[in-house]
């Protein structure tokens, strides 16, 4: 198995490579091995999220729009909103904005609770179903093909460490979803 500096050698430099040489020339005394990782999962995401999703976007759908309608489908169930804010990380009050956009387009169905109308119960409409359903492949191969580039096992790979890192996160900040 290779090194770090052998592995970022033979990887083209980018943005918080050249982060790190900055830092390191103004304080070599200080190690930025964490950067390297924590910069570029940072990067990643913010690049991600700027790609706008291409499938979604054509649906009209941004990506917090489109978790909350793929929670909805996913876990087969009604949700309140309070569930679907712990689901997705998001915002109570973000959740509602976005419902409110949803259930304008009728895609989601809310339904009072019997015993306490301070509550409310979410679904997904059929048209709402049938978006998800249409949208999920093509979303998941546009996904496909932003990571085309990790071949040979290495998306595996990353996986497996995203994954180890997010379980260790979760942990330590608030616990794993239920």
């Amino acid at each position: 198995m290779s090194t770090r500096a052998e592995t970022a050698a033979e990887r083209p430099p980018d943005t918080v490579s050249s982060v790190v040489q900055q830092w390191q020339a103004v304080r070599p005394d200080v190690d930025t091995a964490p950067m390297e990782i924590i910069g570029r999962i940072n990067r990643c995401a913010a690049l991600l999220q700027q790609a706008e999703d291409a499938p979604l976007r054509h649906a009209g759908l941004t990506r917090a729009e489109f978790d909350l309608l793929g929670t909805l489908r996913r876990t087969g169930r009604e949700l309140t909103p309070g569930d679907l804010a712990r689901e997705t990380f998001s915002s109570g009050a973000a959740v509602t904005k976005r419902l409110k956009q949803l259930q304008e387009r009728g895609l989601v169905a809310r339904r009072g609770d019997t015993r306490d109308r301070r509550v409310s119960h979410l679904s997904l409409t059929d048209e709402g179903r049938a978006l998800v359903d249409e949208i999920l492949p093509r979303q998941l191969a546009y996904e496909s093909t932003v990571l085309a580039g990790l071949d040979g096992g290495r998306d595996t790979a990353l996986s497996t460490l995203l994954g180890d890192l997010l379980s260790q996160l979760e942990g330590r900040l608030g616990g794993p979803r239920s």
